[in-house]
């Protein structure tokens, strides 16, 4: 299994406690009792460890030619710093020692088994790609607001 948090160059404090949040709370695993079971245990509940590996190059663009831009990517100062806040978020809010993790900004040879073919990506730009559902007074005729309560905000799009 393998879960990527991305964070933007415009994400703040609270989106990386939020993607901390969703990396350790997210049901990605069969439930231990019932392996049967999947999509009932995340991270936390089966004690798993937590490999973190800084990667830069999930923020090209590609859209463009044939050498991948990163002109949009955060800098490294700051990306250094975004990236400590996460593994200390991970750590305090989990266990220290079952969080692992690289080199900031070193290339590196990371070797895992994924149980999978399973790969999600908590991205800090909840709404970017999501048209947001039109509310049930619209569809009455109603005026109202047909942007995501802030209970449906804290729901990852990964």
């Amino acid at each position: 299994m393998q879960s990527k948090s991305f964070l933007t160059p415009s994400a703040n404090h609270g989106q990386v406690i939020d993607n901390t949040i969703c990396s350790l709370t997210l049901r990605v695993f069969s439930d231990p009792a019932n392996p049967e079971q999947m999509w009932k245990a995340s991270v936390k509940d089966i004690d798993g460890d937590i490999l973190c590996v800084s990667q830069f190059t999930l923020f090209a663009n590609t859209t463009k030619g044939n050498k991948p831009d990163f002109h949009r990517a955060m800098s490294s100062e700051a990306s250094g710093k975004m990236y400590g806040t996460f593994l200390d978020a991970l750590k305090a809010s989990y266990k220290a020692d079952k969080i692992r993790d690289g080199r900031f900004g070193a290339m590196m040879n990371v070797s895992l088994t994924n149980e999978g073919p399973v790969t999600f990506t908590l991205d800090s730009r909840k709404f970017e790609y999501v048209d947001a559902p039109e509310s049930s007074s619209k569809k009455n005729g109603k005026s109202g607001s047909s942007t995501p309560s802030s209970k449906e905000a804290d729901v990852p799009t990964a």
